[in-house]
Formats: C-alpha cells, structure tokens, sequence
C-alpha cells in the first residue's frame, strides 16, 4: 500500500487497485489519569495523541498523524473529543473504529470514525469547547469517583462564586488565568457561559467558549472555589482581570475533576 498520507490520491504499489487517501473524523473518549495528556511526546509512550497514532499506523502499515481538537493536560478526561487523521485504508468507518478499540488501551474508546470533508481540521475548525469541572463535598471520600472529582474538605458558597463567575463571563484578556508565562500569542478569550449548580453532594462548573488557555479552566475553577470559601470577593474578579498577572489568580484545580465534554462546529 502506497505510503502517502497528504496527498489526494493515489496508486497502490501492486495496481490492484485506485485507493483515495480520506479525511476520518474520530469522536473518542478516555480516561486520562494514566496519561501525560494529549499531545504526543518524545520523552514517553503515555500520551493520548501517541497511543492513537501508534494503532492507525499499525492498521494502514504508514505514518498516520492525529489531529486533535484540543491539547488535554495530564490526568485531564474528555467525554467527546474530536479528532480528525488522513488515511488510505479500505476498511469502512465502522471497521476503523472497531479495530481501534480492539488494540487501543481500555481507558481509550473511539466512540465514533465518520469520512469527512478534505478540509476538514479538528481544531482550525472548532468554533466552541465544553469542560465541566467537578468537586465532591460529601462528609466521606468518594472511593469510586475519586479519579474524576475533586474532594472539598469545605462547603463552598455557590451564589458568591456565581457572582464572580459573571464579572468572568464575555470576552476578556484571560492572562491572570494562563499557566504559560512566555505566551506570545493573544491571552484574549470569550467565555460565553459559566454555570454553577449542584446535585447532592457534587458541584459542577461548566465552561463554555471560544477557546481556553493553558490550565485555564482549571485556574479559574480554583480561583471561584476561592471566592466560594470567602477568602475572595466576587468584585476582585474584575481587578484580577486587569492585572494580567497569573501570581494574583487562585491556586489551579487538580487534574482528576476536569473533562472535555464538547467540541462544537
């Protein structure tokens, strides 16, 4: 099989056949906690983007690079991320998913592989992104959701940190909320939606916006629990957005509580 991932089309070695490279769209789900994130890296094997890359190249016997939406941090879920990769194979879409999930790990499922456009790019073409990040704050450890939940020791007020949430709602230069101090690109974002709500003894905060920068959410969920706790007022989010300063914003949220739950088109 001819090894050509970038162009449109081409010629099996053997002529047995005409094999047009595809564009598959990947819907995938995973557990995080084993990984170090996403984003594929020299230095090991346990990567979301490495473990993907490493069974569709094995499937089409080429290279294949995943592209993904967005570039999970260590220990970080997704419910529905979305994926694109460009490959010449003539296995349908239903048999790409289920050899994935036959030599992929159990904490990684392909929930869906459809053929979509050649200029279709998972990330260049997302519009929107969903996190939702959860806490537990019942009186005894949550034993069997304790790698997806972050266990609060206190009861946090949910009106204050509602309060806060809408001096963070709209578009804003998130720098105070951006772990990478050597950003160069524009720290400016519109988080259109915060929600705050509880179901017994789990609080849920769910994000949704344009974009989000590094550890983004994550800063921001520590910073509103701040509030929550009453150690912030509501009002200093709108100081803490003007000073552009990571060092002013709350602590960052564990990893375990945060999951990707939509990429939108």
């Amino acid at each position: 099989m001819a090894a050509a991932t970038h162009r449109a089309a081409t010629h099996s070695d053997d002529d047995k056949g005409y094999h047009k490279v595809t564009n598959y769209k990947f819907t995938i789900s995973y557990d995080g906690t084993r990984y170090q994130g996403w984003e594929r890296q020299p230095s090991t094997d346990m990567t979301i983007q490495g473990k993907l890359e490493a069974v569709l190249s094995r499937m089409t016997d080429t290279e294949v690079e995943v592209i993904g939406a967005g570039r999970t941090d260590a220990g970080v879920h997704a419910k529905a991320m979305i994926a694109n990769a460009m490959m010449d194979t003539e296995l349908s879409p239903e048999e790409i998913r289920d050899y994935m999930n036959r030599y992929l790990p159990d904490d990684i499922c392909v929930r869906e592989v459809k053929a979509a456009s050649a200029r279709f790019h998972s990330r260049y073409n997302a519009v929107g992104k969903t996190y939702r990040y959860t806490c537990y704050t019942g009186p005894v450890k949550p034993v069997f959701d304790r790698k997806y939940v972050y266990y609060l020791e206190e009861d946090p007020d949910l009106d204050r940190m509602r309060q806060a949430a809408g001096y963070l709602k709209g578009e804003h230069d998130f720098k105070s909320f951006c772990s990478n101090p050597r950003m160069k690109k524009s720290t400016v974002r519109n988080v259109d939606r915060i929600d705050i709500s509880r179901k017994g003894a789990y609080i849920y905060f769910t994000y949704h916006g344009t974009g989000f920068l590094q550890y983004m959410v994550r800063i921001l969920t520590g910073t509103l629990l701040e509030v929550g706790f009453g150690r912030r007022t509501p009002e200093s989010m709108k100081e803490l957005l003007l000073a552009k300063d990571r060092k002013m914003a709350g602590a960052t949220a564990p990893a375990q509580g945060l999951t990707m739950i939509k990429v939108d088109y």
